[in-house]
């Protein structure tokens, strides 16, 4: 698969797991097990490339006598949710007609 799109599926998977209000990063893997594996140091560059992105907040709190950092979801982080939504229609248009058969057009 090609890194740019792999990279986009990644970053709106995360934010699909992170939509539904605050988590933090081992349950965001839990969360995603699932439907893909994803190691932990891809989980937290696509966190950083996300904030980066103004596409959630980060607050740090202790938990267990350790600082855990918890993800929220922002308005643009929605946004591009709703974009993949419309940009993966076009998607599967484009795979139907790539993978139709011979006389079916």
């Amino acid at each position: 698969m090609d890194a740019q799109i792999k990279r986009g599926l990644l970053d709106v998977c995360v934010l699909a797991a992170i939509k539904d209000g605050e988590t933090y990063g081992y349950q965001i893997i839990k969360d995603l097990k699932p439907y893909l594996e994803m190691s932990e140091s891809t989980l937290y560059t696509i966190l950083k490339r996300l904030e980066t992105a103004d596409m959630l907040t980060v607050r740090a709190a202790e938990h267990g006598g350790r600082l855990r950092k918890y993800y929220s979801i922002k308005p643009k982080g929605l946004e591009r949710i709703a974009e993949f939504k419309d940009e993966w229609n076009m998607i599967l248009s484009i795979y139907r007609f790539i993978t139709r058969e011979d006389g079916n057009t």
